[in-house]
């Protein structure tokens, strides 16, 4: 049976030919091969006979197969002068990164990507819906984009070649293209021959499924004999990747008797939480918080809804995440605006007694709002709310629920992990409504 993108499945009942966040990824188009550039500045594929095979619709991509049904037929190869062009770069290049998006996910392309950046001495990094790809790995950055850390933002620009592999390469990924030097070569590989610079002009485009264009890329390398110069992949830049998590960056802690900051509230519990654990969030202010600070097994257990851009959508989709994985706890990472929008699922939650955190990020209003608009002198009395006991209001529809003030508050949270068949635990975390979040600033700017 193929695997269900349960991110997909509402993009494509929308019309969204595209998995949320990433390129047409598992779009079966035709045979690869190197594109000319549009008068745009992006790039198109050449309309060779092999490429005017029909797309795979929606449904193929998403829906899984049928009890005794063909399975998909595996995605082409990218082409053996694409993959030598690939390589004759990759040989030169000094410093090269790879960017993986949710197009490398949906290929299983991990290890092809960690093997490939091994032959080549890359950085790895991802786009924010493939968070959690290259956990654990000494040379992943992480997130590239408006949720990367110091350390990301400080040296994937310096790279002298960027392999985009199932990412779009849009304004979040690049940092509205600060993420990548002016001294860089790109190359995008997709799946999708319309992902294919889109939202940037690319050296070198490749239509390939992620993972088949690894094998291929690091075959050739090792055909070669190259050997990666040092380059980015040296003991001193490991230690500085181990200690350049976000949870390592100094910051003044906000908290006082009445809010508890949330990067304080983040740290503590992705501390409590084992590290099998999945998250689900929803949009808002808040949503740079656990993207940032709470640590993932891998991609399957992130929930990145936000290609939507829409507001309410993260509790339903941690609910689907927590009954497709009962085995591990699910964390809803939600706003108040998002919560009140979706407390008719907290029922649902307690009725399966679902093993899911649902963690409210409680500002007592609609944070971006307030921080883009207030600065501008604009009045934002509608988006800011009553403070509510959205505790008292989990408790009724059957859930367990705690208000969080301080750290020493989150015992709760042991507790709950403790118990052989606890439900939902309702958390709302009356954070402070004064600290704009870092991400902020990069999401409203133009570009």
């Amino acid at each position: 049976m193929l695997p269900i993108d349960i991110q997909a499945q509402p993009a494509a009942g929308l019309g969204n030919r595209a998995p949320a966040g990433a390129g047409g990824d598992r779009d079966p188009t035709a045979a690869g091969g190197d594109h000319e550039p549009t008068a745009a500045g992006g790039n198109r594929a050449p309309a060779t006979a092999d490429d005017r095979r029909a797309p795979a619709t929606d449904a193929d991509r998403v829906a899984p197969a049928a009890a005794g049904a063909e399975q998909e037929p595996a995605p082409p190869p990218p082409s053996p002068a694409s993959i030598t062009s690939l390589a004759d770069l990759l040989t030169t290049a000094r410093r090269p990164a790879i960017i993986a998006g949710r197009g490398a996910v949906l290929a299983d392309a991990r290890d092809a990507l960690e093997r490939l950046g091994d032959r080549s001495g890359a950085l790895l990094a991802t786009s924010a819906p493939a968070h959690g790809l290259f956990a654990r790995n000494p040379y992943s950055l992480g997130i590239a984009g408006g949720f990367a850390s110091p350390l990301a933002t400080e040296l994937l620009p310096q790279a002298d070649l960027i392999l985009a592999f199932g990412a779009s390469l849009n304004h979040w990924t690049t940092k509205h293209g600060a993420m990548i030097g002016a001294q860089a070569r790109v190359v995008q590989i997709d799946i999708d021959p319309t992902a294919l610079g889109r939202h940037r002009p690319v050296d070198l485009s490749i239509i390939g499924d992620a993972r088949a264009t690894a094998i291929a890329l690091a075959d050739e390398l090792d055909h070669r004999r190259h050997h990666a110069s040092e380059g980015f992949r040296t003991p001193d830049a490991a230690d500085q990747i181990a200690a350049g998590h976000w949870r390592n960056q100094p910051y003044e802690d906000a908290s006082t008797d009445q809010w508890i900051d949330p990067r304080t509230l983040t740290i503590a519990l992705d501390e409590l939480l084992p590290p099998e654990r999945a998250v689900a969030v929803d949009s808002g202010h808040f949503l740079g918080y656990p993207s940032m600070y709470l640590d993932l097994p891998d991609p399957r257990a992130w929930v990145f809804v936000n290609g939507f851009q829409a507001v309410g959508l993260g509790l339903g989709n941690a609910i689907g995440a927590a009954v497709a994985r009962p085995d591990r706890p699910t964390v809803a990472a939600l706003g108040d605006g998002g919560a009140f929008m979706a407390l008719a699922e907290l029922e649902t939650a307690a009725r399966l007694k679902l093993k899911l955190l649902v963690l409210v990020y409680d500002d007592a209003a609609y944070g971006a709002e307030v921080h883009h608009f207030e600065p501008l002198g604009h009045d934002v009395s509608l988006v800011r709310f009553p403070d509510a006991d959205l505790a008292a209001i989990a408790r009724a529809a059957g859930a367990a629920a705690a208000t969080i003030r301080r750290t020493g508050d989150l015992d709760i949270v042991q507790r709950w992990l403790d118990e052989a068949e606890p439900g939902p635990l309702v958390l709302d975390a009356k954070v402070n409504p004064t600290i704009c979040a870092e991400w902020l600033e990069e999401a409203f700017r133009g570009g």
